[in-house]
């Protein structure tokens, strides 16, 4: 291109030209990179403190940044030297040292520029928990840094078993919880599981063998709620493995992980988290008098795997496609069926049942397992309460017009608020009111569907488009 014609296209090519340049830059890694002294302290006050200060600086043709990694001073000088970052500038390796340059150059312009681009790219979706590492271990905790508290919100709503361990180190994964703690943000991760998480990780930089141990002792939630059953194991080196752990426990809320879990599988550990810790946490429920906290902190995004469980269902339905579907074969009267999954402490809920195939009639709703008898209606129970598909509630056989009838491929969500223990339902895309009967509902809840031949129902997540 003939120059003259773009002033950004021809000051690129003074980025790190040694033609154009008149000092040498040399950086953490002891790379030296090319700069024009006027232009860099025309740009930055930093610079202009370093190279026109009087000192030896002023004179050499050379400055030394100890603190500044050159990846990261590449960045700095494309921006200096242009007025911008180019969105392929910017990768996994080099985002947290440029932006950790340009706090160092008190370039805030750049900052937001990086942390725009971070946002608006792969680089958010793809590489947030090592990304949050790095920061982590690169800059101090301020709640200004919007870098931080992007990466932060990344992260959060990602379930931390689907983030491989190595992925988010110690410090990063500390920096996570210490930030969420107590606070009223999306999170995606139940407390249990953070805990597990935690250990798991702190073994891991101790040896193989103590992970493989605490994985062992230490099941999934999806396991525990199956009732899986775990041996007795000694985990090696255990003051090792809790001097990794020791920084994170303080931001791990045991008092929302259930008692029972906290019996069986926690407290077995001994060293790993101290008495105290296990005691208070007994201590807190006790003195709630049988209620309890949610057990997610903030606010809780977590999906239930919402599938039928075949041994919670009347005997003559027949439940396929990985507990998707359920239908009642020819001659059965109506039975129900409810989900693996309980719903209950605080949470919104939402989930989808689509009647592939109608019945008379066919109906959607929650129950209370206990005393529920799977082989007859569930609306004329006292612990079952169901929309129907002729547009009426029930509960303890008393009806409640609600809606107009539907019929098959009707979508029917399904809206429980257990922070106020009421019901609503949407029918093809029409939300209509909480069933104002059905006021303060049982706090342990389980999607439930009740059905007769030839009625053929689906349940899924809320689609919410």
């Amino acid at each position: 291109m003939t120059r003259g014609y773009s002033l950004e296209q021809d000051l690129r090519l003074l980025i790190n030209n040694p033609k154009y340049s008149d000092i040498e830059i040399l950086c953490e890694d002891e790379k030296k990179l090319h700069g024009c002294r006027a232009i860099l302290a025309a740009r930055s006050e930093v610079f202009d403190r370093l190279l026109y200060n009087g000192m030896k600086e002023s004179y050499d043709n050379q400055i030394s940044l100890p603190k500044v990694n050159s990846a990261g001073m590449e960045i700095i000088l494309e921006y200096i030297y242009t007025g911008s970052v180019k969105e392929e500038s910017l990768t996994k390796n080099n985002t947290i040292e440029a932006f950790y340059a340009a706090d160092y150059f008190q370039l805030l312009d750049l900052q937001d520029c990086i942390t725009k681009i971070v946002k608006n790219t792969n680089l958010v979706k793809n590489f947030s928990p090592e990304l949050l590492s790095k920061v982590s271990e690169k800059m101090p905790l301020t709640e200004d840094n919007k870098l931080l508290n992007l990466l932060v919100e990344a992260v959060s709503i990602i379930p931390l078993n689907n983030i491989e361990l190595g992925r988010l180190s110690i410090t990063g994964l500390k920096y996570l919880l210490s930030i969420t703690h107590e606070k009223e943000m999306s999170f995606a991760t139940r407390e249990y599981e953070v805990f597990r998480y935690s250990a798991m990780l702190a073994a891991k930089q101790v040896s193989n063998d103590a992970y493989k141990t605490l994985k062992e002792l230490l099941p999934t939630l999806e396991q525990v709620e199956n009732s899986i059953k775990v041996g007795n194991k000694f985990i090696t080196d255990r003051q090792k493995v809790a001097k990794e752990l020791e920084p994170l426990v303080k931001f791990i809320d045991f008092r929302r992980i259930k008692i029972q879990i906290l019996s069986d599988f926690i407290e077995p550990l001994e060293i790993i988290i101290p008495d105290k810790i296990i005691s208070d946490a007994y201590r807190y429920v006790a003195l709630l008098n049988n209620l309890s906290l949610c057990d997610i902190r903030g606010k809780p995004i977590y999906e239930p795997s919402y599938v039928f469980d075949e041994t919670a269902s009347g005997s003559k339905l027949i439940v396929e496609d990985n507990g998707k579907i359920v239908h009642a074969p020819n001659g059965v009267g109506h039975q129900n069926v409810r989900t693996k999954i309980a719903l209950e402490n605080k949470g919104i809920f939402e989930w989808d049942v689509i009647i592939e195939k109608t019945c008379t009639w066919g109906w959607v709703g929650v129950c209370a397992s206990k005393n529920l008898n799977y082989e007859s209606f569930a609306g004329f129970q006292p612990t079952g309460w169901t929309l129907g598909s002729n547009g009426e509630c029930y509960n303890s056989h008393k009806a409640v017009k609600y809606c107009p009838p539907f019929g098959d491929g009707t979508i029917i969500t399904v809206h429980l608020d257990m922070n106020k223990r009421t019901c609503a339902f949407t029918v093809n895309v029409t939300k209509y009111q909480e069933v104002s009967e059905w006021n303060n509902l049982p706090p342990k809840l389980y999607p439930v569907v009740s059905l007769c031949h030839p009625g053929r129902f689906r349940i899924q997540p809320h689609q919410k488009n």
